[in-house]
């Protein structure tokens, strides 16, 4: 009987050395408010820079950095490459567009005025980059 109780007791203080060792692990684990603070500012996406049209000139500061050798470093979130459209002008726009479709639904404008409009929508679509480019490179 003494030797299954001697083992009972080994089995016992192997299982206490082990839940001790994983406390002792698990412990470790936890993290500080200012480490997490340091990860989420790592995740968290980059700014946009807006630059200005410079009409052909060149611009006064360049969109990406360079190295001290020169070569230029893809390391710094870019810039945009045009100023971009302002939450007045999505709002005009979106105004415009609501109450196209409610003409339609209340039958007040014709069904060809309707398909014009949409067209010439597409079309300002369609050419807007274009036209935008051109008057870019004058």
């Amino acid at each position: 009987m003494t030797n299954s109780g001697s083992s009972g007791i080994a089995i016992a203080t192997r299982m206490a050395i082990i839940a001790a060792a994983a406390a002792m692990t698990l412990a470790g684990c936890t993290s500080t408010p200012e480490h997490k603070a340091a990860l989420a500012a790592k995740r968290a996406a980059p700014t946009a820079v807006v630059m200005t049209a410079t009409k052909g000139e060149a611009p006064a500061e360049s969109g990406l950095s360079h190295s001290p050798d020169g070569y230029p470093s893809f390391g710094a979130p870019l810039t945009a490459a045009n100023v971009q459209m302002n939450d007045d002008e999505a709002k005009s726009l979106q105004a415009k567009l609501t109450a196209l479709g409610a003409q339609r639904k209340a039958g007040t404008i014709s069904e060809a005025e309707y398909q014009r409009r949409v067209a010439e929508y597409r079309k300002l679509a369609a050419d807007h980059g274009t036209d935008t480019l051109s008057e870019i490179t004058k």
